[in-house]
């Protein structure tokens, strides 16, 4: 029987499996692949911005590391992975975009424990850019609880390479929602603050010097950009333990995240951070955060004009 055949729908997202373009809502792996049965994969978040890309070689360099680390093998170089990435934005058509990568372990042969003999595979997708913070959190700050769970330590899961071993971090946003607030910041173990979900943590301390915990956390792309332009800006800063009664007492506080960028928080554990209002180093760093995504050095524009649906090798 005839028939019209229709292109894929890429408006929602685009994705890479297994060397095929898929609409986003297609994108699946094998249920035997490690990465879910073991959450055994490492990953990498970048976004574009206006048509560009934001610390792509940054990105780039650190997913590498992390595969390195988790000794998983993307199976191709920086290049290749940056022209897959770009595939998948191009095909949504996003100006604004999360665009994901990703090696799960896969799977040994049936009866192997052995992860050597997997074969580790590779996965992209890009969709509509994600905020962690809404529009109105993002302008009255959010609300950020202090959790009593302990960060997976650091001697466990190497935190600096990016891992899906979450159940703390989710475990932990759980308390925080049910007890009123909107996200959470684990400790570790000695009364320090940490790292949450997805993000780093700042604050401006009673003394105005620019504090972010040095040690189990993350070295987030966009933490690096926060402490880049707090040089620029000749702001003081200090990269050490941050304890938690320090961060109650500040000034100021807000996260970094590439869901968002620079993220104001207000309210610390219930209490007013400050005067409760949005500060004037958020502020400054909010704005010149954006302002440097139009800076040629940090960004990489995508390439939409051609647009090709078939497999890369």
């Amino acid at each position: 029987m005839g028939g019209m055949s229709t292109e894929p729908d890429y408006s929602q997202g685009a994705a890479y499996v297994r060397g095929r373009y898929v609409p986003i809502g297609e994108a699946a792996i094998p249920l035997t692949d490690w990465g879910f049965l073991r959450s055994d994969a490492t990953y990498d978040v970048v976004t574009v911005w206006e048509g560009a890309f934001f610390r792509l070689d940054a990105h780039l360099e650190r997913f590498l590391a992390s595969c390195a680390r988790f000794r998983l093998d993307a199976g191709r170089p920086a290049a290749q992975i940056a022209g897959i990435l770009e595939q998948c934005v191009r095909l949504s058509g996003l100006r604004n975009a999360y665009v994901e990568m990703i090696v799960t372990r896969g799977q040994p042969p049936w009866g192997s424990r052995d992860p050597r003999q997997a074969a580790n595979q590779f996965y992209a997708f890009a969709v509509p850019y994600v905020w962690i913070a809404n529009e109105a959190q993002r302008a009255q700050g959010l609300h950020l609880v202090v959790s009593d769970v302990q960060r997976i330590p650091a001697q466990s899961v190497d935190p600096r390479a990016k891992n899906y071993h979450w159940n703390d971090l989710t475990m932990g946003l759980l308390g925080a929602l049910d007890a009123g607030g909107d996200t959470v910041v684990l400790t570790d173990g000695a009364g320090h603050v940490v790292e949450g979900p997805g993000f780093n943590v700042f604050c401006v301390n009673a003394q105005g010097t620019v504090v972010t915990p040095a040690h189990g956390v993350l070295e987030g792309i966009t933490r690096r950009t926060v402490l880049e332009m707090a040089q620029a800006l000749g702001l003081p800063l200090q990269v050490r333990d941050l304890p938690a009664a320090e961060l109650r007492a500040a000034r100021e506080v807000f996260l970094s995240t590439s869901g968002g960028g620079v993220l104001p928080v207000t309210r610390v554990d219930g209490q007013p951070v400050g005067d409760g209002a949005v500060g004037p180093v958020v502020r400054q760093l909010v704005q010149t955060y954006w302002d440097w995504h139009r800076d040629p050095r940090l960004s990489r524009p995508v390439n939409y004009e051609t647009s090709d649906g078939g497999s890369v090798a």
